[in-house]
This record gives C-alpha cells, sequence and structure tokens, in this order.
C-alpha cells in the first residue's frame, strides 16, 4: 500500500541541481538503516517519495555532487516530507497527533 502510494506523488528529496520534478517517475525508495542486510533492502518504515534523478544519485548509481554529509540531510528531510505526507492521505496515523 505505501509503495503504491508513491504513485504520481511529488519528489520529497528533491536534491539541488539532481532532481527531475517529474512526478510520474516517483517511487518509495528505500534508505539504508538497520533493517537493511545483504541482498536486502531497508524496509518501508525508511523511505522516502523520490522521483528517479534522485533515487539514482541516494543509490549511488549516478554521481550527484552532493557531499555524503548533505545526502544524509536530503535523505532525513525526505523521510520527514514523506511522513507528513502519508499522514495528510491517512496513509498512517499518530496517536495524539491532531
Amino acid at each position: 500500500m505505501l509503495r503504491d502510494s508513491a504513485r504520481g506523488e511529488e519528489c520529497t528529496v528533491q536534491i539541488v541541481g539532481v532532481c527531475n520534478y517529474q512526478s510520474e517517475t516517483t517511487v518509495l525508495a528505500h534508505l539504508p538503516d538497520e533493517s537493511k542486510g545483504m541482498g536486502k533492502k531497508a524496509d518501508d518504515f525508511s523511505a522516502c517519495y523520490s522521483c528517479s534523478a534522485c533515487h539514482d544519485a541516494l543509490d549511488r548509481r549516478v554521481r550527484s555532487g552532493a557531499l555524503e554529509a548533505e545526502c544524509e540531510w536530503y535523505m532525513r528531510r525526505a523521510m520527514t516530507r514523506t511522513i507528513r505526507r502519508l499522514y495528510e492521505k491517512n496513509l498512517i496515523t499518530i496517536k495524539g497527533a491532531k
């Protein structure tokens, strides 16, 4: 369900000079965390809406010019933006949130 929710969404990563801003390329991109293992991607808790260009940069398939620290910042910001979007779409609930 969460993976399907990315279809047509705006990229939440938006790496400056990399993002293609094409919502038709957006997927739920998995970010590195402790749930990741050999040959196993992280679970859907550690994910964000990412366009194809930002996804390639985050996965290091292409050089983005972003330093490691900047990449970490982009991932954290994207994850927070995605959680907000999932909450707004009623796909997740947060007990006590208004």
